[in-house]
This record gives structure tokens, sequence and C-alpha cells, in this order.
């Protein structure tokens, strides 16, 4: 009793210097720097421990990141030996065998002529560091007005200035200041909430119309950039339609457009191969951003892969002087490249093929959770999908976002042992790789009961009719 008594001590404590000194990302005004938010403890494979003891899938893997699993002894052990090697070494004038075989390793997955690296710490450093890179390249050029970024509503791409400027997701902008000016934002390309009288059929030259429209009115002289998510991510697992995007890149192809993939979180698995942008979507980018899943979120780490002909086009420049005035204290850190190495042994060894062979089980699962009159249309790819609840399926309404109706059903899942990722009226769901048929069929069975629960609960309030 007495040590239960401790527990309960400490764990009260830790709560309250939470509440006292921790301000948590996204937080909102009224609790800004006085918030506690649940705490976890532990984890194993897709499992993870809250504060209360409970037991939890991991739904969300993290932020998309645990790839390998939580716990993984390989992963700890890499990172402590490297550690006592080489903790830390300054990339502006040395560099260090980890980041050298892993630029090696990647530029062997990436699509062809993919074939540098620059590291950075996260996925907003990465795409940050990408669009600076444009920015670079076309001074060099001598083209200073071809700046101009193309995003698209819905997107993700990060929380530093610049990359933050191109997201276009509901809330994310509303109180925040950006590069607007730098920024032009296309249609979502989500088929279920394409414009009204825009058949599925038509939606993608619809879309590719748009594209080809901002071109000729803009200019494609001012244009650097397109930035696209293969899959959007944190805007709901929007799979855009087929042809779409090797649709835009041949645009952005014949105008002298660099296009970006964002693969922060498609790459290293998630879609059943390192990187997908040519082994699922037939695309050869520029450029591809990523981060989380490349450590399997053990460690800070992102980069870009960059297309070697766009440094062979600056090294044949008249301004060898030209300084790209742009780095990281962390850029290539020996710890998280070792750490990514292992991870790469660990994805080539099985995991991507696991991954592949249990996503069809995933997506099937979860989409026979349309039958709940909540639900009005479940959507994905690979292992990571999205239950996007509907106030009513004529219209396809989302539920009034003050509802938060994702929250409620997460606090539902939670009570039954699911830890599931709420986006507005949203439920998104991307395991650890290492997720069994069985274990799919618990979480998708947890996730089931918890939306029933929280249908309960807003017909008994009044806030849904059913």
């Amino acid at each position: 009793m007495q040590g239960g008594a401790k527990v309960e001590e400490a764990a009260d404590e830790l709560t309250l210097l939470a509440e006292r000194h921790l301000v948590q990302p996204w937080p909102v005004s009224g609790s800004i720097g006085a918030e506690a938010r649940g705490r976890l403890e532990g984890g194993d494979g897709i499992y993870v421990t809250d504060a209360a003891g409970r037991k939890l899938i991991d739904g969300p893997a993290g932020m998309w990141c645990v790839n390998a699993g939580h716990r993984r002894k390989e992963l700890a052990e890499v990172m402590a030996a490297q550690a006592m090697e080489l903790s830390y070494n300054s990339p502006w004038y040395t560099t260090n065998a980890p980041a050298a075989r892993l630029s090696g390793r990647l530029a062997g997955h990436a699509p062809d002529g993919l074939d540098h690296v620059f590291y950075t710490t996260g996925g907003s450093s990465a795409v940050e560091t990408a669009l600076r890179f444009m920015q670079f390249a076309n001074n060099v050029k001598g083209r200073g007005e071809k700046k101009l970024i193309v995003s698209r509503q819905g997107a993700y791409h990060g929380s530093t200035y610049l990359s933050a400027s191109l997201n276009g997701r509901p809330r994310d902008q509303d109180w925040m200041d950006g590069a607007g000016e730098q920024v032009v934002k296309l249609s979502c390309p989500n088929p279920f909430r394409r414009p009204d009288g825009v058949a599925a059929a038509e939606f993608c030259d619809y879309l590719v119309a748009e594209f080809l429209d901002v071109i000729e009115t803009v200019g494609a002289e001012r244009i650097g950039a397109f930035v696209a998510e293969p899959v959007m991510a944190s805007g709901g697992v929007i799979v855009p339609p087929d042809g779409y995007l090797r649709r835009i890149r041949e645009l952005c192809r014949q105008n002298d457009i660099l296009f970006i993939a964002d693969e922060v979180v498609t790459a290293f698995g998630r879609l059943g191969h390192v990187f997908a942008s040519q082994e699922v979507f037939g695309l050869d980018p520029d450029m591809i951003t990523f981060a989380k899943g490349v450590t399997s979120g053990y460690f800070p780490l992102g980069g870009v892969m960059i297309a070697g002909r766009l440094l062979e086009e600056l090294r044949r420049s008249n301004h060898s002087e030209a300084m790209f005035a742009h780095g990281l204290t962390y850029s290539s850190h020996p710890v998280g490249c070792a750490v990514a190495l292992k991870n790469l042994d660990l994805l080539e060894d099985g995991l991507l093929e696991h991954a592949r062979s249990v996503s069809g089980h995933f997506q099937s699962s979860l989409k026979a959770l349309e039958e709940l009159p909540l639900v009005g249309e479940v959507r994905g790819m690979g292992l990571m999908a999205c239950v996007e609840c509907v106030a009513d399926r004529v219209s396809n309404n989302p539920l009034t976002l003050d509802l938060e109706v994702g929250k409620r059903i997460d606090n539902h899942c939670q009570e039954l042992g699911l830890l599931v990722r709420p986006l507005i009226n949203m439920c998104v769901m991307s395991p650890p790789l290492t997720i069994s048929t069985g274990q799919i069929d618990d979480m998708a069975a947890i996730l089931r009961r918890g939306i029933e629960l929280t249908m309960d609960d807003l017909v008994r309030e009044g806030l849904w009719r059913g």
C-alpha cells in the first residue's frame, strides 16, 4: 500500500510539473503552458502502456513513425554503441562513417538519379531545406523571380516558417503568420469531397486542368516548385485519383518546375517500400523529403534526396562562389545515421515484405467500418488509413468541428485498449509495421466499439439523430 501511494504521489508530481513548466505542441491559448496530456510510461512491439498501467495498441505508431515497433533491442544497442564510438561531429568541416554509408544505402533505394542526400533533424526541416535549395538554385541561375511554391488545400508539410506556409488543413493558419505571398494552393485531391458537379471519372482531369490554369495565369517563369505528399497523411489519408501525380509531374517537367515529393510519412515501409514515389506511384521526383520512419522514431533524423543533375547544374554555373548558406547543427548526426542503417536492415530483412503482406487485411478490416451510420468513408493505402465520420451520407457534411468527434472516439478506444490519432471528425490509423493480422482484428474491433459508443453519446446528448 505504501509503495502504491508513493507511485501515485510521483505521478501527481509529474502531472504538476507538466502543468507548471511544459509547453505542449499545438496548444490552444486557453490552456497553453498549463496542460498535462496523457502520459505514456512504456512500449513493446505494437503496444504502449499509459500512466494508469493500461496496455494500448499504438494505432498511430507514435506520429506515423515507430515503424519497426517499440523496444527494438537492435536499435537501442546500435544507438548506445555509436554514442560510445563517436557521439557527435560538426558537419561544417567534418563527416562521419554512418552518414556516408547511409547516403549510399538511401541512394540505392531512391528513384534513379536521386543519388545525393542532405540530412536534417526532421520533416519540417527537410521540407524547409528542399524549398531553400530551390530558391538558391534559381538565384544561381539568374532566375530570381522563379520562387513561387505550389501546394494544395488539405496538405501538411511542417511547422517551420516556410514549410508551415504550405499547409492547407483547417485551422492550421487561423492564428499563425506565414509566407502566404510565396505560395499558391490548388484544390485538395480528395475524391470523397470533390466539387459538386464533378464526376469521379472527371476529377483527375479537373485537378490537372486547375494546375495548368495556374501555370498559364501566374507564369511558369515565376513558379519554382510543386510540393506534394503522395498520400496526404495528416490531411486525412487522402489517396489521389489514379494517374494524378504522374500527370502533375509531367506538367512540372514541361514547365521547368521542381517536383518535390514529401515522403515524410509514406517512406520507410508505410506503403511497403523504402520510398513509395517510384515503386507505388511511378514517379521520378526532383527531390524527396523524408523523416519519421527512417529511424522508426528512435532518433530525430530527416533529409532530402536530391537529383544529382541539379547539383551538376550548379557546379557548371558561372557562380562558383555562390554558397548554399544552409545547415543544421545536427545534420548528418552519427548516432541518428547509425540507427537509420540498422533500421534499414530491419526493413530489408523482412519488415517491408511483412507490411505488404498484411496491408490488404488492414485495409479490408477497417473498410468494414463503413457499415456504421456515423462513418462516411474509410480510405487508405498500405498501412495507413482514415475513418471519416459524417453527419449524414447524403451531403457528406462533416460533423460540426466543435464536436471534435475524433477525440470522443479516441477517449472510448483508450478505455478499451487502443490509442487513436483523432483529427476533428476523423480517426487516423498507422500502426507499427510489425502488426499481425490477429492484432489488426483486435484494433478494428476496438475501433468499431469506440465508434458505436460515440454514436450512443451523440444521440443521448441530442447532437446527432443517427
